[in-house]
């Protein structure tokens, strides 16, 4: 191991830079008075302690440890600023944010020019939130959202997310010397994510406001979390994508063997509104194969919890059941494949497509545009203080051979 000695941190370097050098020396100076103990023990008795030898390997470890840290620290400081963010966390932003939420004393704030505009109109729309308070409220939704815990989610800073798919492309076998046919272009279809917006108005009374133990961007956070989240679950499964998400429920569904892209795949259950009399279980494993096995490693079951009631029943021909319960917090699971409850999928009933599987991850894409908006309103609701908080989400399938589901259906 090569071992430098004299690392000076970079000029300009903070705090952190400086502490990490000092551990690094720190641990250096272990290293060598424990190397050197070592060198006299092999002098005196022809081979070294075993404890010292264990010491040097943790030592040179952590040292390793505390040189990537450092090396980390210094490139950071070094790197050049890309454009300002004046949404970012220091005194002054921190104490115009609270000035404005607590008294609606906005000049902190515009002074920090950090004032939106609602898009289309002249109408004012708030003050866009700092990143503190916009993860606040991802993290709650993310803790609370099952479909933004199993699909993608992407942060963008455009009104229309756009992800241009490939359909696949001709190509050809040709020998070494062999003539080589020109192919023919790819074939792409342009799928479109459009963000649409989403508010909450929690109210507080202006005792709440005037408390200085009450951390209000938490309180908001908590606040918005609930009806988002209802909001959003909803809409990510049926959601018709007019000023919404649209579903993977939305999507045009066809029968698994006239499948295309753009539709969403079916397979049959054997019965109208239920699951076939005889061998129930069969479909469940029709459904399963009915993903390419690319799709099937991380696919998962989605059903709301009065499907999963009739699912934990079923048995396979040796009378076992095909649900296995969760433990030791993984996922309860059916075919050996994890199931997720949504509540906003549909009962089983008559045509219903209550049973969903599939790569989500692969298969759905949430769209968050960055930067909530809060507009703090004293009027509307006397005594209380309304804060219109506004986020736009948007949301739809990205892979239509990532997912499938069962139409509950004889034909």
């Amino acid at each position: 191991m090569k071992i430098e000695t004299k690392m000076n941190a970079p000029n300009g370097a903070g705090d952190d830079v400086r502490a990490a050098t000092a551990e690094m020396m720190a641990a250096f100076e272990a290293l060598k008075t424990a190397n050197d103990m070592r060198i006299e023990e092999i002098e005196k008795r022809g081979s070294s302690d075993p404890l010292l030898d264990t010491k040097l390997k943790r030592i040179e470890a952590s040292l390793d440890k505390q040189r990537t840290t450092l090396e980390r620290l210094s490139l950071d400081h070094a790197r050049p600023a890309i454009g300002d963010d004046p949404r970012k966390t220091d005194p002054e932003h921190k104490s115009a944010w609270g000035s404005y939420l607590r008294r609606g004393d906005d000049s902190g704030i515009a002074r920090l020019d950090l004032k939106s505009v609602n898009v289309g109109t002249e109408a004012q729309g708030g003050y866009v939130a700092p990143p503190e308070l916009d993860r606040l409220i991802e993290q709650r939704l993310m803790a609370a959202s099952p479909m933004r815990q199993i699909a993608s989610v992407r942060q963008t800073s455009a009104t229309v997310f756009r992800k241009p798919v490939s359909l696949g492309a001709v190509s050809a076998w040709a020998a070494e010397a062999g003539a080589r046919a020109e192919t023919t272009a790819p074939t792409l279809d342009l799928l479109e994510f459009p963000a649409a917006e989403l508010y909450a108005m929690p109210a507080a009374t202006q005792t709440l406001l005037d408390d200085a133990y009450a951390d209000v961007d938490e309180w908001l956070a908590d606040e918005v979390e609930a009806s988002f989240s209802a909001q959003e679950s909803a809409a990510f499964v049926t959601g018709d994508g007019s000023s919404k998400p649209k579903g993977f429920l939305s999507y045009d569904m066809v029968a698994e063997g006239s499948h295309a892209w753009n539709k969403t795949g079916f397979i049959l259950s054997g019965a109208a509104g239920a699951f076939a009399s005889t061998d129930p279980a069969d479909k469940l494993i029709d459904l399963v194969y009915s993903l390419k096995s690319q799709f099937r490693a991380n696919a998962r079951f989605v059903m709301n919890r009065r499907t999963v009631s009739a699912v934990r029943k079923l048995k396979d021909g040796d009378d076992n059941y095909l649900w296995r319960p969760g433990g030791a917090g993984e996922a309860a699971s059916l075919l050996g494949y994890p199931v997720t409850e949504i509540e906003d999928m549909p009962d089983v009933a008559a045509n219903a497509f209550a049973i969903a599987f599939g790569d989500f991850r692969r298969g759905y894409l949430i769209v968050d545009r960055q930067g909530a908006r809060v507009l703090r309103d004293p009027y509307s609701l006397k005594p209380y203080v309304l804060f219109y908080t506004t986020k736009r989400v948007g949301g739809g399938i990205q892979n239509f051979d990532a997912i499938k589901v069962m139409k509950f259906a004889a034909s």
